[in-house]
């Protein structure tokens, strides 16, 4: 929880303050307007630019993965004259010819959560750190296991093979957390560790998480471990274990942080999962792009990254020695959606 506070500190610190009174613009492109992180963000967002005074226009793809919509929405801010543009990019490298266009015409762009590829694509990231929100839950499900870790039967529900940056990230930081060899560290699939039954890809939502747990199960029955891309998913996993009698003898682990997320921590369906903030990652965009229509200023990293961490915690009701956390109480007060 500390570094979540020293991630607000540290924002107003090195955003500073922006004048109240703009008429400037901001846009804000999510992947969609359904998933109740994005609808954080735009929460965020909104009450930011409310605040500064400055016209925000919100803009999502239809579904998880268009970034057709996405590229049109910049067309627009463009041409709207926006200030500047803060981005859950769906395609990662696809859209950075957009993002260019945008940035030579003088507009601020802000990666949130999902950095784009390369991440200089963009003028600045402000996410969680992905990799180790995955290495907590990991280190997390182990400590939990204790000496029957060494034979974990291990799913990998993971999001899309097209979109591989926050996605590639969890699932090895969880992986390296768990103690196991990680291959390319730029994707994930290829570890060679047999304690891994597979991976399968979700879509990030409750009936992609049932599908490949479903799938997964046909492969080996015996699962007992279950890595899941996101909280949607790890609720569709549990479904498809309820379903075989099998749910009180699989630990889910996940991340976000969602208020769903953190009530199924409560109700023994999800072991743990790694917190995010979308709703600080949105704001202090706002902040940045008021800051950068004033005089210029440009956001900068946390030191020694690549981009502005916005803070994660672990959050479980069965602390696990040597792993920090927050219970479900904290979470609670702390969650979204």
């Amino acid at each position: 929880m500390t570094k979540f506070l020293m991630g607000a500190a540290v924002g107003a610190l090195v955003l500073g303050a922006a004048s109240a009174a703009s008429a400037d613009s901001a846009c804000l492109i999510t992947k969609t307007d359904t998933n109740p992180f994005f609808v954080k963000m735009k929460e965020g967002a909104s009450a930011k630019a409310a605040e500064l005074g400055i016209e925000l226009k919100s803009y999502a793809g239809k579904i998880d993965g268009d970034s057709e919509s996405q590229i049109s929405a910049i067309e627009t801010c463009i041409a709207d004259g926006a200030k500047g543009i803060l981005l859950t990019p769906s395609d990662t490298k696809g859209i950075v010819p957009a993002v260019q266009k945008a940035r030579d015409a003088g507009l601020l762009v802000i990666a949130l959560d999902t950095p784009l590829d390369p991440i200089e694509a963009a003028d600045a990231t402000f996410a969680t750190d992905n990799f180790l929100a995955g290495e907590l839950i990991g280190k997390w499900a182990k400590a939990a296991l204790g000496d029957a870790a060494a034979d974990a039967k291990i799913a990998m529900l993971d999001l899309d093979v097209s979109q591989p940056t926050v996605d590639v990230l969890r699932d090895q930081g969880f992986l390296q957390g768990f103690g196991i060899d990680l291959g390319d560290p730029n994707k994930w699939g290829d570890e060679t560790d047999a304690r891994i039954v597979g991976n399968d890809i979700t879509q990030g939502n409750e009936e992609g998480g049932r599908r490949a747990m479903e799938s997964l199960l046909a492969k080996d029955p015996f699962i007992n471990v279950v890595y899941t891309i996101n909280e949607p998913a790890a609720a569709g996993a549990y479904e498809a274990l309820k379903a075989i009698g099998r749910e009180k003898d699989v630990l889910i682990v996940s991340v976000d942080g969602g208020c769903p997320g953190v009530a199924n921590i409560k109700d023994g369906v999800i072991g743990a999962t790694s917190q995010q903030y979308p709703l600080l990652m949105a704001s202090l965009g706002i902040e940045a792009i008021a800051a950068y229509a004033k005089d210029g200023t440009k956001p900068q990293p946390t030191p020694g990254k690549s981009f502005f961490d916005t803070g994660v915690a672990l959050v479980t009701d069965k602390p696990a020695e040597g792993v920090e956390s927050i219970d479900t109480a904290k979470g609670t007060e702390l969650c979204w959606g």
